[in-house]
């Protein structure tokens, strides 16, 4: 078998995007210096629908992790240059890379190990030899985690919009409007956190767990129908072609 070129000094690559008209579940930075390893974990994700960035080096992957901004990094701890525990210190006292979940997967299993990892942030720890289908449900587990936790209850009030999760109310300029349970939870997913953009995966993995058997085109029409509800307000759905859907971090004019 054939692998990618990645030795230390060589820039991190990045794995075919997803094709054309499918959506990815999201974006994952895999950081290991074995190419045989980079490689079983990309064709693992990819299958998955994920796309992947890779790197070879812990600058590598520092540099790649702020220039990109992955939904996840995967993180050996033997590194050429700065080590995996460091790599997670940067990213996790950095700004702009501080909400990136990790999960460190290495060969080293001492407990010490797995306490420094955690301690740092990391958000799960596996070793290796591991099953890439574990590895994979790991991966998911974490991004729902993550969304689920972005998702904090309370009242969000953006633009003329108000709504309350507790009451399952969504007021425009205060007058109240109708929407499923559904509609409902997408449009507060996303009014949470306007500016970020949200694939299709990753919505139907907030709202109901990645093993929900539903399809794009259904995502699709649900948001249809809560912009046509949303009436003259419906352009604070943005759709982000090729990727997903944004919620405006500012209103027109």
């Amino acid at each position: 078998m054939d692998y990618p070129s990645l030795h230390k000094g060589m820039q991190a690559t990045s794995a075919m995007p997803s094709q054309a008209g499918r959506s990815s579940r999201g974006t994952i930075l895999i950081v290991d210096d074995e190419e045989d390893i980079l490689e079983l974990v990309k064709l693992a994700l990819v299958r998955e629908g994920y796309d992947v960035l890779m790197a070879a080096t812990g600058e590598q992957a520092v540099e790649m992790a702020q220039a990109r901004q992955p939904d996840l990094a995967i993180l050996d701890l033997m590194l050429p240059g700065i080590d995996g525990l460091e790599v997670c210190r940067i990213l996790k006292n950095n700004p702009r890379t501080e909400q990136i979940p990790v999960i460190i997967l290495t060969a080293r299993s001492e407990d010490s190990d797995i306490v420094a990892g955690l301690e740092l942030g990391a958000d799960d720890y596996m070793t290796k030899p591991f099953n890439s289908r574990v590895l994979v449900a790991r991966v998911r587990r974490v991004l729902r985690k993550r969304v689920a936790q972005n998702l904090d209850r309370g009242v969000v009030r953006i633009h003329d919009l108000t709504i309350d999760p507790a009451r399952c109310e969504v007021l425009l300029r205060g007058n109240p409007i109708r929407l499923t349970f559904s509609e409902f939870n997408i449009l507060y997913a996303l009014a949470r956190r306007p500016g970020v953009v949200f694939t299709r995966y990753q919505i139907v993995d907030a709202l109901h767990g990645s093993d929900h058997i539903v399809t794009e085109r259904a995502v699709d029409v649900q948001i249809a129908y809560l912009r046509k509800k949303l009436g003259d307000c419906k352009d604070y759905i943005e759709t982000v072609r090729g990727v997903g859907y944004r919620f405006k971090d500012r209103p027109a004019g």
